[in-house]
């Protein structure tokens, strides 16, 4: 199995390589190699056209975006749709609270019958938006218990499939209209969010001392940042994935809010 995925701070990335992790163990004390799993992120400099042709089924794991598919993983599956043709697929979407059918709207990429879903699950994980006081930001202990629960579904997900027990979460009519609900202003904000992402003076690149930091250009997956003679300039493309909001060390980007940012998501690995 190949697990492909996208993750902006670091949970989905989480989800997938647990995935792959689990499958791996049982696949080699079976010594059953058809149930082992590769995982790789779609920014990853891989052949991608290879390792898909190589594997029959392929898992896909993606943040879930007011119940939309984030914009660089539907570029990303558009890129290659004609060598995904006829394949199984997984599919993994981590959210906050809930997404109706977060996993479901994946498969609106693809033509009618043009491939084959085997298993389709929603992870609860820490919320990562950082900039928006209703959404409050997750450390220590809670964190950790997203964790465990999240280990626990997963090892329910893999013996089903590992059993050929076909589960979709999400693809029910309740599911679709909760989705259809949260997600009919994703488009309206995916627009305006390409020339929403701003920068404030106290970016250290900005600054006339000669100071220069870059995180922002090197960390974001749609390179929507560019050092222009030590002022970062943003160029209309952004996936709001929140990583450069949550990884800049002077909190100084922010995303449709105009409000900076005063505390960060650290990611899983801040727990305490």
């Amino acid at each position: 199995m190949l697990m492909l995925y996208f993750s902006g701070t670091g949970n989905s990335k989480y989800v997938a390589e647990l995935f792959c992790s689990m499958m791996n163990m049982h696949a080699d004390q079976t010594a059953n190699a058809d149930m082992s799993a590769h995982c790789y992120s779609i920014e990853e400099n891989i052949n991608i056209e290879q390792m898909i042709s190589l594997h029959e089924t392929v898992g896909f794991c993606y943040p879930i975006y007011g119940s939309r598919v984030p914009r660089i993983m539907r570029e990303f599956v558009r890129k290659y749709i004609e060598l995904f043709k006829d394949k199984k697929i997984i599919i993994f979407c981590t959210q906050w609270i809930f997404s109706g059918d977060g996993a479901r709207v994946f498969t609106d990429i693809f033509p009618r019958n043009y491939l084959e879903v085997v298993y389709a699950e929603h992870f609860l994980m820490p919320n990562n938006v950082n900039n928006l006081f209703i959404l409050p930001i997750e450390s220590g202990k809670k964190i950790k218990k997203y964790l465990v629960n999240a280990e626990r579904k997963m090892q329910i997900v893999c013996n089903n499939i590992r059993n050929g027990i076909i589960k979709k979460r999400g693809f029910n009519g309740f599911s679709c209209f909760l989705g259809l609900f949260q997600g009919v202003f994703m488009p309206m904000w995916e627009k305006k969010a390409l020339n929403l992402v701003m920068v404030y003076d106290n970016c250290i690149s900005s600054k006339t001392s000669g100071a220069q930091c870059g995180v922002c250009v090197s960390i974001c997956p749609m390179r929507n940042f560019e050092n222009q003679n030590g002022i970062i300039v943003t160029k209309g493309n952004c996936t709001i994935c929140y990583r450069c909001i949550n990884k800049c060390p002077q909190k100084a980007i922010a995303v449709f809010l105009k409000s900076k940012p005063k505390v960060q998501y650290k990611g899983i690995n801040n727990l305490y």
